[in-house]
């Protein structure tokens, strides 16, 4: 978990910093509290959020870079 939570955290500061107008798009901000009292987070939900962020800034950099 606590790598899931590292590699989350670097993927999101490399968008911060070096893609901001990807990182102002993203449906959350990684500082969010869920509002859910007792929301379900496992490792499956951090490892499919990691996948999706590096699909995300992968297609980004894909498509600014043709």
């Amino acid at each position: 978990m606590h790598k899931l939570l590292k590699e989350i955290n670097e993927i999101t500061l490399k968008m911060e910093e070096q893609y901001p107008e990807l990182y102002e798009h993203l449906d959350e901000n990684p500082l969010t509290i869920p509002i859910n009292p007792h929301p379900h987070l496992d490792t499956n939900v951090f490892s499919d959020y990691l996948e999706s962020l590096k699909t995300l800034l992968q297609n980004h950099i894909d498509k600014h870079l043709k």
